[in-house]
């Protein structure tokens, strides 16, 4: 399969019982214990980056606590040895590059070909999906194939003109190709990621990335095993699993699948668009970035977990309500009826109370703004430098104050960044003022290029449309699973859509909206939080476990009830929590 798409060369590594493709030799208990160590903090090796980002990203979308279940009432983490091909790759209208990654195990099953294609979620880096797709399809014979969907943290930093090679190591442009470099980098204008600086709208790409990336898995495939090439869709079974943005990718992919290259698709919690139906990710982000935090310090918030600093809501939340009354976006004077009204108005605009509920989180660590920065930057196609409403990316130095990241701090950004400042050593900067609230003109400018009329708020909107999944075609199996308190991606505005606008199509998808799940199975290790939910990956194996035996017996995909679990409370979970399909 020709790969004109890569740009410079394939780098081949092998993983034995120490550094083995899904755990990085950590195992589980690694995994979910402190940061793997790197001999030397300023100048880690490969290696050593591949591990710090396998384990980065695991612990990032899994529950690994102690009471989470992992590993004993579901998932696994095997010793998998084989080998990776990772490469830059490029779509035929894109300026910048993306990373693609393929795994394949020594125990590849020739007999049962089968490739997992999984974008990662969020804005994370090419590992994104190791917790998910490498998880459920690398102990099972199956290769795995991943793209960061031109995310990822493979930050510039303009200060010293440095950014991220091929094998994770930092290196000044014009020494190495590397993972982004921006088009313009002033010196002062602080960090640039892919997501939010690359100029090529990456989000309307995210279908095109997941298909490229199945073309790279076949053309890896054929060159680990030449005997028995071509591995090809015909004779090859590939299924595109996602999870968040990932999620949504594998839906886009799915609608621009005209040759039939994917035989199923799995999508959990997708930040899937659809035209006319459900709510674009702006919207609602720039909503809650506005109204949530006043929502939040009603007394009926007054024990939801991550709502309160000891037993009073965030300072800035608070005067949040006295800010929207003089605004005149409410009319209560009162804090109590400032919170109501708050509420009223996310209820109105279709929240559920429970998404409303999980959606503390994201409120609490300032999730919304963060979001809302770099879509608008993505959607706008602006430069480092050039961010809307005053926004940028700025380091931090060792004091706490802005300057040059530390070495050391500088070096693990591309195992441990989430692509989405802040992050350790990166500040969001700029949209404050000194008020009790200084986050609020930031928010107020970013919430106006969604309800004006200006230029740039005409084009962000017609960025968003061009991010509308199209029609799958009609035999390509399609399942979703959503949480119903999904309090970053609602149900509501997503999933629901979707499903209601696939029958509408004449197509049909199995749908889970499982109960007492949310968006981030990783916080159920918070005390509190992991009380009240059920985490989502066990859902997702569970139906991949189906399309999977689908697929492989030609019989026709199950229509399996919804699962019915409940929460655990302060206990450890177990299988009668979880209620899993037998």
């Amino acid at each position: 399969m020709p790969l004109d798409f890569l740009v410079g060369p394939i780098r081949r590594t092998v993983h034995d019982g120490g550094d083995d493709l899904l755990s990085a030799g950590l195992g589980l208990a690694g995994l979910a214990g402190v940061p793997a160590p790197f001999a030397d903090p300023a100048g880690p090796t490969p290696a050593e980056l591949r591990r710090r980002a396998i384990q980065s990203n695991w612990k990032g979308i899994a529950d690994l606590g102690p009471l989470g279940g992992y590993g004993s009432v579901y998932g696994s983490v095997p010793m998998v040895t084989g080998r990776e091909f990772g490469a830059f790759a490029r779509l035929p209208h894109a300026r910048h590059t993306h990373r693609v990654l393929c795994q394949i195990p020594d125990h590849f099953d020739a007999r049962a070909r089968c490739l997992i294609v999984a974008p990662s979620s969020g804005s994370r880096g090419v590992y994104g999906a190791v917790a998910f797709a490498g998880a459920w399809g690398l102990p099972r014979g199956c290769a795995v194939v991943y793209t960061d969907r031109a995310a990822g943290a493979g930050y510039f930093d303009c200060g010293d003109g440095s950014g991220v090679t091929l094998d994770g190591t930092r290196a000044r442009a014009g020494n190495s190709l590397l993972e982004f470099e921006p088009d313009s980098a002033p010196s002062g204008a602080g960090i640039a990621t892919k997501h939010a600086h690359s100029g090529d709208h990456p989000e309307a790409d995210w279908g095109a990335h997941t298909l490229q990336a199945a073309r790279f898995g076949l053309a890896m495939l054929d060159e680990a095993f030449p005997e028995q090439a071509p591995f090809t869709p015909d004779n090859t079974r590939i299924i595109a699993i996602g999870i968040s943005n990932g999620g949504g990718a594998v839906l886009q992919a799915a609608g621009l699948d005209e040759a039939g290259m994917l035989d199923a698709v799995l999508a959990l919690e997708p930040n899937v668009h659809v035209a006319g139906s459900g709510r674009a990710l702006y919207d609602y982000a720039t909503e809650a970035a506005l109204l949530m935090p006043c929502a939040l310090t009603g007394a009926r918030f007054s024990t939801t977990p991550f709502a309160r600093i000891g037993t009073a809501p965030p300072p800035g939340w608070t005067a949040r309500g006295d800010a929207l009354q003089s605004l005149g976006l409410i009319g209560a004077a009162d804090p109590s009826g400032q919170s109501a009204e708050a509420l009223e108005q996310l209820c109105a605009a279709g929240w559920e109370i429970p998404a409303i509920e999980s959606a503390a989180c994201s409120t609490m660590f300032d999730m919304w703004r963060a979001v809302a920065v770099t879509y608008a930057s993505a959607y706008l196609r602006r430069g480092v430098g050039d961010m809307p409403c005053g926004f940028s990316f700025q380091t931090i130095s060792p004091s706490g104050r802005p300057g040059p990241a530390a070495e050391a701090v500088r070096a693990a950004w591309w195992s441990e960044g989430s692509g989405i400042p802040p992050d350790v050593g990166i500040a969001l900067s700029g949209g404050n003022d000194t008020s009790a609230d200084p986050a609020l003109p930031g928010i107020l400018a970013l919430r106006e290029l969604w309800r004006a009329h200006s230029n740039d708020a005409k084009s962000l909107q017609a960025a968003v449309d061009k991010l509308a999944v199209k029609v799958p075609r009609r035999e390509l199996p399609i399942w979703i699973v959503h949480g119903a308190d999904d309090g970053l991606i609602p149900a509501a505005f997503t999933s629901d859509a979707y499903v209601e606008w696939l029958r509408r199509q004449a197509r049909a998808a199995r749908y889970w909206r499982v109960p007492h799940a949310q968006h981030f199975d990783a916080f159920l290790a918070t005390p509190g939080f992991g009380d009240r939910h059920v985490p989502l990956l066990p859902y997702g194996y569970a139906a991949l476990d189906r399309i999977y035996a689908h697929l492989v017996s030609k019989e026709s995909l199950p229509d399996v009830p919804l699962p019915q679990p409940r929460p655990r409370g302060a206990e450890a979970l177990t299988r009668r929590h979880l209620r899993l399909p037998e």
